[in-house]
């Protein structure tokens, strides 16, 4: 293999792991999109092209990164409270 060739290969490597900021943007939903997306979790869980099925415009990725920022944001959230509750006693 030649030298171009391992270099092409370290960085696929190196950019498939790589997060891009997309992922980490959070999806605004309406709150009757944000309902619907509860409701629908609880009864089938996980199943996002399900899910996003019932949502017009709305792709399954867009639902999963939804829900994922939203439990990432909540325990972030959760961590502040701690920290301050542990800082005031």
């Amino acid at each position: 293999m030649d030298d171009c060739s391992q270099m092409q290969n370290k960085t696929a490597s190196c950019s498939s792991e790589e997060v891009s900021s997309i992922e980490w943007e959070s999806i605004k939903m309406t709150e009757q999109e944000e309902d619907l997306i509860h409701r629908m979790y609880r009864l089938v869980g996980n199943r996002w092209d399900l899910i996003a099925g019932r949502i017009p415009g709305r792709k399954a990725e867009e639902i999963e990164r939804f829900w994922t920022m939203r439990d990432i944001i909540k325990n972030l959230q959760r961590e502040e409270i701690s920290i301050k509750l542990a800082e005031t006693s």
